[in-house]
């Protein structure tokens, strides 16, 4: 693919976004943009060359990039209509594209490995292009999150055709790829302000499927509502994980838990991949890596590199990510986790009661979006109420405007949990230093990571 050779990225601190980024500055492009907030990951760009301003002003984009003859913009939906940055480039004759447009120009012309679902695609896609990454040729990989293998959420190889994508739903953006093979984790209801409601959902996803090429495959969750819509030609396997009732043309079997350890073999239609122990030892992580291996073994890795991949595979960065293990002087786990639907947060401490039995769950939660929290308020309070203490703290706002009568109290009203409390976020350290915890998560995903150095600070002190 040729792009030119100035490409200017408007909320280029996405993680979305940032991938992007960093493979126009492989290409040798000239990168400029702009990001509403400083982050570690803005910072990590500007030091591999992207000049990023944080001044919503047109003065600020350079001179050299005013031309539309040889500057691509390339815009997240994040980013609101009201930007100044976004509307002079278009007063001035440009034509933005949004990142999904440019990721589809990318990857179109590779045998594409596009991980789809409402939960799971980040780790599945990120597991997916570890365990090629144990192969000769290599991939390439868009991930949705920092690989803490590689310290990115991007992998190149010359030599290879496959690239690994993850496919976001959010403003249909995975309708812009052309997959190979497609993977389908999950499809429980998100996103509505964009697809209005389950059945709109739903055909998004049949759309995406349609997307495969005719000499493709498609790989589906068990059980998932999704009326795959393929070309002809395209074939449909199924794969299942910890849920032994529901086994798939892909299945994890024998299924070995061990303190802080989890083994399994992998089974598929016309192989058997034994002794296979998963680098993030997580309920979850079963079908994922379920998931992972079949789609790895189409793109050619053999056994040996799909059991090595999984073994060593570190997660990205805020899936399940533990800060203190507590294993060395028994003291408080701290771990933080992306979760940010009810399914993932239910199974998120479903896990840890299985790795810490006994220990008593704390979870810090602050819900991300107003209307996700609107849609979905009592199943928020149902998987929430698996946790022995829950801490809530107001909603996150992301990219919207408050709406009336929507705020972090109509779901923990409804959690049925003996120990809740709401806390603002700027009161949490303070909370902490006053409070004992044995295994404490902090859920969502909006910015409570960047609080865990002083959290796990405070709790070190106090063991």
């Amino acid at each position: 693919m040729n792009i030119p050779h100035n490409i200017y990225f408007v909320g280029a601190g996405g993680i979305g976004m940032a991938n992007l980024v960093r493979y126009c500055l492989s290409k040798g492009c000239r990168v400029a943009g702009y990001d509403r907030t400083r982050t570690q990951l803005t910072d990590a760009l500007s030091e591999e060359g992207a000049e990023i301003v944080y001044t919503d002003s047109p003065d600020l984009v350079p001179q050299e990039m005013l031309d539309p003859a040889d500057t691509l913009v390339v815009y997240t939906p994040a980013v609101g209509d009201d930007n100044n940055i976004l509307n002079t480039f278009r007063a001035k004759g440009f034509t933005p594209v949004k990142r999904a447009a440019l990721l589809g120009m990318i990857t179109g012309h590779t045998d594409a490995i596009c991980v789809s679902g409402s939960h799971g695609k980040t780790t599945t896609s990120s597991m997916t292009a570890w365990i090629l990454e144990q192969t000769p040729g290599g991939c390439n990989a868009f991930l949705g999150g920092i690989l803490r293998n590689t310290g990115s959420n991007l992998m190149l190889s010359r030599g290879s055709r496959y690239s690994v994508v993850e496919a976001d739903e959010y403003d249909r953006s995975f309708h812009r790829l052309s997959p190979w093979l497609a993977v389908v984790t999950s499809v429980d209801p998100d996103h509505l302000d964009i697809y209005g409601d389950e059945e709109g959902y739903l055909e998004g996803f049949a759309h995406f499927t349609s997307l495969i090429r005719e000499d493709g495959i498609l790989l589906m969750h068990t059980g998932l509502k999704l009326k795959p819509r393929v070309r002809e030609g395209v074939r449909i396997l199924t794969y299942s994980g910890h849920d032994q009732s529901m086994k798939g043309d892909w299945y994890a079997d024998n299924i070995r838990w061990t303190p802080g350890h989890i083994t399994i073999d992998i089974v598929g239609p016309d192989t058997r991949i034994d002794n296979v122990s998963l680098g993030v030892p997580v309920e979850i992580n079963i079908d994922n890596a379920v998931a992972a291996a079949s789609a790895a073994y189409y793109a050619g890795a053999d056994t040996d590199a799909i059991r090595k991949g999984i073994a060593t595979f570190l997660g990205a960065e805020r899936r399940f990510q533990i800060w203190l293990d507590g294993e060395s002087d028994g003291s408080t786990v701290v771990i933080d986790d992306y979760a940010h639907s009810p399914q993932e947060i239910r199974a998120s401490i479903r896990s840890v009661r299985k790795l810490y039995p006994g220990k008593r769950i704390s979870v810090i939660f602050q819900p991300h979006l107003y209307t996700r929290t609107r849609d979905f308020a009592p199943e928020f309070a149902e998987a929430l109420s698996h946790a022995d203490e829950v801490i809530m703290t107001e909603i996150y706002p992301a990219r919207e405007a408050p709406i009336e009568g929507v705020d972090s109290q109509m779901v923990l009203r409804q959690v049925d949990c003996k120990n809740k409390v709401f806390c603002e976020r700027k009161n949490l350290l303070n909370l902490i230093k006053n409070s004992n915890f044995e295994v404490l998560m902090t859920l969502g995903a909006a910015d409570l990571n960047v609080l865990l150095p002083e959290i796990c600070g405070i709790v070190k002190s106090k063991n």
